[in-house]
């Protein structure tokens, strides 16, 4: 049986506070499931606490990390700053962690830029240390990158064991830690680069994808048909003419307009065409849990209303 649908909006900023609550309220109103924050050093509010207003000015939306950088914040502090938050919103959030992969975040910070391996095992460790808070009250732990004795876990979450887990990647070790401990798996290009250039692009396109849909099925194994698998979107059109923007996109990944109409970041046409790609995607790659940037989710409510809970 196929995964009902729901959607999400990712968005990092706006002029005033006024204007933010607006933001969230408009997401809730729409009928997205979720508001997502990024986690980068660049022009974006800073997540936790936009994300404890945007909680409070709504009444059902969940709020979100896409996601946090394991390496910003020392677990202890992040397992009690994201308790509070699920806390106060009564369980409405979903908590995304990553090891990290801008450069610039790193170069601007002063912060070690340590090769994928070590930032991946830090995030294990970092993930460890924060379930323990949330589920047993305490946590002690002796790794390679943290040492914790007896850290209380409080506040409590609301929701028992702690939010909903969120880990995203685009290679196989991250996928593969994802479809063992997540409830969300989040599927994306590879961002080993360190930056968003032509590797990005060239592990964007549909092969690709499938391949790291068998990297989950195998690595979950019972639990796969359990995981909610998510795909951030980062070229969405509605528009009369679709080919169009896959004859511009083509060239951007070195690929055909047919084959670029097959990338799962990418969606354009009119309401009917994406309803009918979305659902070919869901039994092709399982994809139910779509996200959308912020100047594109008024025009795709439509495609929202359509099939949230189908």
């Amino acid at each position: 049986m196929a995964t009902p649908f729901r959607f999400a909006v990712q968005t990092s900023s706006a002029p005033t506070a006024s204007a933010w609550r607006e933001r969230a309220r408009q997401v809730e109103a729409l009928g997205y499931s979720t508001l997502y924050m990024p986690d980068h050093f660049g022009d974006q509010l800073s997540p936790l606490v936009a994300l404890a207003v945007a909680a409070e000015a709504t009444s059902t939306l969940n709020v979100g990390s896409l996601v946090f950088d394991n390496d910003y914040r020392h677990p202890v502090v992040l397992a009690r700053e994201v308790a509070t938050l699920d806390l106060m919103s009564e369980g409405r959030v979903e908590f995304g962690i990553g090891a990290g992969w801008m450069k610039s975040d790193y170069e601007e910070s002063g912060l070690p830029y340590d090769r994928p391996g070590v930032r991946i095992d830090r995030m294990v460790e970092g993930l460890e240390i924060l379930r323990s808070m949330w589920r047993d009250g305490t946590a002690t732990f002796e790794g390679q990158h943290y040492r914790v004795t007896g850290a209380q876990g409080v506040p409590r979450p609301h929701r028992e064991g702690g939010p909903k887990l969120v880990i995203g990647g685009g290679g196989r070790r991250v996928l593969s830690i994802a479809a063992r401990e997540a409830d969300i798996v989040g599927v994306n290009p590879n961002l080993g680069a360190g930056y968003v250039g032509p590797e990005v692009a060239k592990s964007s396109t549909a092969p690709y994808y499938r391949e790291r849909i068998e990297w989950i099925r195998e690595a979950a194994g019972d639990r796969f048909d359990d995981l909610e698998l998510q795909c951030l979107t980062f070229m969405v059109a509605i528009t009369d003419d679709r080919q169009s923007m896959f004859d511009n996109m083509a060239p951007m990944f070195g690929i055909t307009p047919s084959e670029a109409a097959e990338v799962p970041l990418a969606l354009a046409g009119t309401v009917d065409q994406i309803v009918e790609t979305l659902q070919q995607r869901r039994e092709e790659y399982g994809f139910s849990y779509v996200v959308v940037h912020e100047p594109e989710m008024e025009a795709f409510a439509p495609i929202v209303e359509r099939l949230t809970g189908t």
